[in-house]
């Protein structure tokens, strides 16, 4: 279920991100009205061991909710990028069918190898599933 019914809801929920999330270090994320239904989500969140999510998101709303109408989500370390997620359709990957259009860019070929991304959707946030897999994974790999 979509929590946010304004675009204030969402700004809220973006701008307090790092209040949420102690682990992230700096937080750029704007949001950028683009019309009177449209907004854009564009910026980084930092983490330590100069981790970052690049974030773009494309809003609409009506009167019941926000929604995204699109993204892309890239995840960083220093200059090399780990690994990306984006709503860009392949309907002629069977791998992809389930999740469509949502998938994940992974090593080796991270520019082809394309993997479902069961936990993005259009309809909820995506932020906190992308902060805690940073938490989880790439930040939790730092440690051992």
């Amino acid at each position: 279920m979509n929590p946010f019914r304004s675009l204030r809801d969402y700004e809220i929920f973006v701008y307090t991100l790092p209040q949420q999330y102690p682990r992230i270090v700096l937080s750029t994320l704007t949001v950028i009205r683009r019309g009177k239904y449209r907004a854009e989500v564009m910026g980084d969140l930092l983490f330590l061991a100069g981790i970052r999510l690049s974030v773009y998101e494309h809003l609409i709303w009506d009167d019941r909710a926000v929604e995204i109408a699109g993204y892309s989500y890239e995840v960083w370390c220093g200059s090399e990028k780990l690994y990306w997620y984006d709503s860009q359709p392949h309907p002629n990957d069977p791998a992809l069918a389930a999740t469509d259009p949502h998938h994940k860019h992974i090593p080796p070929d991270i520019k082809h190898h394309r993997v479902p991304a069961h936990d993005l959707s259009f309809t909820r946030p995506n932020l906190p599933f992308l902060i805690e897999e940073i938490e989880r994974t790439v930040l939790g790999q730092l440690q051992k």
